[in-house]
This record gives C-alpha cells, sequence and structure tokens, in this order.
C-alpha cells in the first residue's frame, strides 16, 4: 500500500527547509513560463507599487513642511502650509490610486495561478490508484485541496505587495532618519524593527503547529460529517441518528478547543507586537521633544518622526499578519504538495502505444496478485476468453472474482503472470486505451447527481442526443423515460438515489451501450435486485452481450447457466472450468453450489406457495 503522504503523522523537515521547499515549488505559479502577457502584469504591478511607495515616502515631508509653517508667523506661512497640505492630500490620493492599479493589474495573476494549481491537483488526484481512493477520506482530501488553492492567491499578494515594499521602506526610513536625526534614532528603529520580526516569528512557529492541529481536526470533522450524510440510509436503518451526532460532535469539539487556543495565541502576539511598537513610538517622540527643548528640532520635526514611524508600523503590523498567513499558506500548500506527491501505483511504461483491439480476445496467464503482502488474492491464475465467446466467473466469497475486473481494468498491476486483449500485454499499452475498450455494468451503478441524459451521455465524449435516445431504446429506459415529466432531463440525485436499483442498471446498460465497448464486464450486474426485475435486467443484457467478449462475475448462478465456458475460483486458484452442465457431471464444488442455490430458491418459493 502507497505511504499516506498527505496525513499529519508523516515524516517532516524543519519548518524552514519544509517552507522553502513549498516556496520553491510555488515560484513557477508566481512567475508563468513562457506567458509573457501574465509576467508583463506583474512587471506592471511591481512598477505600481513602488510608485505608491515613493509617494508615501514624501508625504511626511509636506506634513513636516505645513507643521513648520504654521509655527511660524502668519502671512506668507499660511499660504505655504495651505499648499503642503493640498500636496499631502493629493499625495494620499494618488498612493490609493497607485494601490488600486496595482490590484487591477494583478488580479488576472491570481486568479490564473489559482485555476492552474487547482488544475494539476485534480488531474493527479484522477491519476492516482484506486488503492489510494479506497484508503483515503473524501471530505480530507477536498479540504486539502479547497485550502491549498486558497492560499496560493493570497501569498503571490504578499509576497510581491506587502514583504518586498516593506523591507524597501524599512531602508528608506533608515536613511531619511540617518539624513534628519543621527544615527541614534536609526539604531533604536533597527533594534525594535529586529524584536518585532523576531518574536512575531517566534510566537508564529508555535501557532503554526496549533494550526496543523486544527486543520486535522477540521478535516476530521468534515470526513464525519460527509460520510455520515452519503451512508443517511445505513444511518436510519439501524437508528443511528444520536450515535452519529455524537461522533460528529466529538469532532467539532475538538476543533473548537483548537481554535480557542489558536485565537488565543492570536490575541497574546498583538499584545507583544503592540507594546514594542508603541514603545519605540513614545521613545522616537521623546527623543523629538528633548531635541526641540534644546532648539535643535523643530514642532514640524516631531510631526515628521510621528508620520513616518505611523507610516512604518502600518506595514509592520501587516507584515505580522502577512507572517502568519504565508506560514499557514506554507502549511496547507504544503500538505497539497504532499497529496500530490503521493506515488502513482500503476504507471504506463515510457511511449507506450494504444491498444489496438481487432480480435476482443482475452487471455488471464499465469496471474498472481495480492493487495498487501501475506495476503494473496489470485495464484497463478490462467483462462482464456475467446472473441464474441462470454464467460462466466463463479466461486465462493473472497475467491477473488471482483479483483479480476479490477485487474482487467488496470486499477492494479499484478505482482505475476501477464493479462493479454487481442495477444497485448495490458501492462505495455496506455491505460486510458485499455479502458475505452472494456464496458462495464457493475453490481452498484453509482450515477452523478445530474440529469439522466448525461449520466447516459457519459459512456462516450460528445454523444448526441441521438444516441443517447438510442441507447436508452435499447436499455428498456423508454417507459421510465416517457412516465417522467422532465424525461431526459430528470435529475437522478446524488448516487442516482432517485431511481430504483432495477432503473439504474438500465441506466448503467444504456451508457455501456452509448461506449459500445468490444469487451464486456459484468460484475455481479443482477445481485441485488429482485427476480422479477433480475429476468428483465438479463433480457436486455443479452442484448447488449451480443458481438460482444463478454466475462459475467456472478454469485446467482442461474444468471449465467447459458454461458459459453464457466470458471469456478476456490481461495484465488482455478478450481474447476466447463460449461454448465460438464460442471454438473463434475458433482465439483459447482454442482454444491448449484445445488445449495437451488435449495435456497425452493426454500423462498414455499411461502409464496403458502399464500
Amino acid at each position: 500500500m502507497p505511504p499516506d503522504t498527505a496525513t499529519s503523522d508523516r515524516p517532516t523537515s524543519p519548518p524552514d527547509a519544509e517552507g522553502w521547499a513549498t516556496l520553491k515549488r510555488f515560484i513557477p505559479y508566481l512567475w508563468p513560463k513562457g506567458n509573457w502577457p501574465l509576467r508583463r502584469r506583474i512587471i506592471a504591478a511591481m512598477v505600481f507599487v513602488l510608485a505608491a511607495k515613493g509617494v508615501t515616502l514624501a508625504l511626511p515631508f509636506a506634513y513636516k513642511g505645513a507643521a513648520d509653517a504654521m509655527a511660524g508667523p502668519v502671512g506668507d506661512g499660511a499660504s505655504v502650509a495651505l499648499a503642503l497640505v493640498a500636496a499631502y492630500g493629493l499625495g494620499r490620493f494618488t498612493s490609493v490610486l497607485f494601490d488600486n492599479l496595482r490590484n487591477v493589474a494583478f488580479e488576472r495573476v491570481g486568479q490564473v495561478a489559482t485555476l492552474s494549481l487547482a488544475q494539476d491537483v485534480f488531474h493527479r488526484l484522477h491519476r492516482l490508484s484506486l488503492r489510494f481512493h479506497l484508503t483515503r477520506r473524501t471530505g480530507q482530501v477536498t479540504k486539502i485541496i479547497e485550502r491549498g488553492t486558497k492560499s496560493i492567491d493570497s501569498m503571490l499578494y504578499f509576497l510581491l505587495f506587502n514583504i518586498a515594499p516593506t523591507a524597501i521602506e524599512l531602508i528608506a526610513v533608515g536613511v531619511i532618519f540617518y539624513l534628519n536625526f543621527g544615527w541614534e534614532l536609526v539604531a533604536a528603529t533597527a533594534l525594535t524593527v529586529v524584536v518585532y520580526i523576531a518574536v512575531t516569528r517566534w510566537i508564529t512557529e508555535w501557532r503554526t503547529k496549533l494550526r496543523r492541529e486544527m486543520n486535522d481536526l477540521d478535516g476530521q470533522a468534515l470526513h464525519r460529517a460527509v460520510d455520515s450524510l452519503l451512508n443517511f440510509e445505513t444511518v436510519k436503518y439501524f437508528g443511528a441518528e444520536k450515535r452519529e451526532e455524537e461522533r460528529y460532535s466529538g469532532a467539532a469539539k475538538a476543533y473548537a478547543e483548537a481554535a480557542i487556543k489558536s485565537e488565543n495565541s492570536l490575541g497574546l502576539l498583538n499584545i507583544t507586537q503592540s507594546l514594542i511598537t508603541n514603545s519605540l513610538m513614545a521613545g522616537a517622540m521623546a527623543y523629538t521633544v528633548w531635541g526641540w527643548s534644546r532648539g535643535d528640532l523643530t514642532v514640524g520635526d516631531l510631526v515628521f518622526v510621528n508620520t513616518y514611524l505611523m507610516q512604518l508600523f502600518r506595514p509592520l503590523d501587516l507584515l505580522g499578519w502577512v507572517y502568519r498567513t504565508i506560514r499557514q499558506g506554507l502549511v496547507d500548500m504544503g500538505e497539497m504538495f504532499h497529496l500530490m506527491d503521493t506515488d502513482v501505483e500503476v504507471k504506463d511504461v515510457p511511449a507506450a502505444p494504444a491498444l489496438l483491439v481487432k480480435e476482443p480476445h482475452v487471455a488471464f496467464d499465469n496471474v498472481t496478485f495480492q493487495y498487501e503482502d501475506g495476503r494473496t488474492i489470485l495464484k497463478r491464475l490462467s483462462f482464456e476468453v475467446p472473441a464474441g465467446s462470454s464467460l462466466a466467473i463463479v466461486g465462493p466469497s473472497g475467491a477473488g472474482k471482483s479483483t479480476i475486473g479490477r485487474l482487467l481494468f488496470r486499477f492494479y498491476d499484478p505482482q505475476g503472470g501477464r493479462i493479454l486483449i487481442d495477444g497485448q500485454d495490458i501492462a505495455k499499452v496506455r491505460q486510458e486505451s485499455v479502458r475505452a475498450a472494456i464496458g462495464i455494468v457493475p453490481q452498484d451503478s453509482v450515477l452523478f447527481n445530474d440529469t439522466l441524459a448525461y449520466n447516459i451521455a457519459y459512456g462516450a465524449e460528445g454523444a448526441d442526443d441521438e444516441v443517447v435516445a438510442q441507447a436508452a431504446s435499447d436499455a428498456a429506459l423508454m417507459p421510465l423515460i416517457k412516465r417522467l415529466p422532465d424525461g431526459f432531463d430528470t435529475m437522478v440525485g446524488e448516487r442516482g438515489l432517485k431511481l430504483s436499483g432495477g432503473e439504474k442498471q438500465r441506466v448503467a446498460i444504456a451508457r455501456t451501450l452509448v461506449k459500445n465497448p468490444p469487451i464486456l464486464l459484468l460484475d455481479e450486474a443482477t445481485s441485488a435486485l429482485d427476480t422479477r426485475t433480475e429476468q428483465e435486467i438479463l433480457g436486455t443484457l443479452k442484448r447488449l452481450e451480443q458481438g460482444r467478449t463478454t466475462i459475467a462475475i456472478a454469485h446467482r448462478l442461474s444468471t449465467v447457466a447459458d454461458a459459453d465456458r464457466i470458471i469456478v475460483l476456490d481461495g484465488g486458484e482455478l478450481a474447476e472450468s466447463g460449461t454448465h452442465e460438464q460442471l454438473l457431471a463434475k458433482g465439483g464444488l459447482y454442482t454444491e453450489m448449484w445445488a445449495q442455490q437451488a435449495a435456497e430458491r425452493s426454500n423462498d418459493a414455499e411461502p409464496e406457495a403458502a399464500e
């Protein structure tokens, strides 16, 4: 079984190493290769960032000049102050204008990056093995994808428009303070910024661990909710509503406690940051007042220092939030990248050709298979299905019947032996071409929560209305469709729950007719149906089998008695083989199973006769 790389108990790198590794994989979405229209948008956005920052750095000079003019004699000073105030207001507007032009230029970049990442993840998930999807929790997987794709847009924004501009502003403020006030104020500001960043990083790393715990508990709560709702019939069968509510409540309470810890830690971080920044503000302004008292500085210098520090504190305050957001984004994206890194168990060989089927002959050649070590399901199994013939596979539960279907579709690769279609090893051709050549009517036909027409047409991309209608007619679905007010546009409900078992089977048959494959797999296609519906479906299946190579996996022997050949599996090995009459004449396992099912049918018929 492949490692569950997306779970919280996986081996992890140190936070910084993991963060940089995630960031490195993230950069191609920020600077898409060969996409110059998007790159030009990023460049334009950065130009607007620099322009806005230049205007912002110039504003305190206008504010200082206005204050100094007002502190002097009234007269010309009023005109100067008025002009500087007007320039200050215009500068603030220009800064906002540049910021919004930046957002307009960058919006498409963020959306395209998010779309590209979501498509890459969806592509990867559909290429992972059946083993992965059977062992993963759907709710947790969807939550990981949701959080990861949502984080990319915010990370693009903050990396480009907060961290880089803040660094530029810190350097510029340091130079301005040095030129106007000397090294003391520069040193105090630099020390404060270093302490601020160090404390923010330390507390945020602690909060990141809480975030991981929250993610795990949130995914667990979602999984329990989704799992319970998808199986609501089973819940009601066993009167387990209260039990399910308690299971969900337990997970939700655990998440709530983790969320409380996280929010409380946020309060501690905000208080600490405020203490550091306001200590610098008070000290710097006191230093300016001291300089004014000595006649070295003016009233405008007090405004000058206050304005610069206020402007600096805004991105610094935001820097703490940005750092938390980026760290959390790296966690979310790291989870998603770990999901994408899950090994693809079933892979095409390099330059694999497509399967070409002229004669749909199927053969299993000494096939050995196990889902996990120590539990062998099939043991050197060999059989053939000549083109155009029908083969039935029967045997006790656990004999490996359904595994044959999964191997034929190449959901797994056998550990030994070969599976051949028209003489071609399916492990050496493209998977998609193998699956295109095989149609299936499963025991439980799961439908999409869409219309009847959509579910029937799903058998072949681009199937038109005429093909869908013909397939529905051949599958004996038209009487049902004509009774429905919306006809083909009728919604079937999630997993097709608005339809009966027989109706879902007919939709599955129609879908296979639309696909029109040369090979047909019937995986206990009627075992979940009542006797009357089963007989009706069997008649439809017989029409479906005409001209195709058919493999029928069956529990009820009466449904496959007319197969050209029947093989009996026992413990993953071929126990018997022959026609129905030949197997009965042998008096072996098949005869025993036939007699047992005949007795069951007889017992079922007695109450009906008594009535």
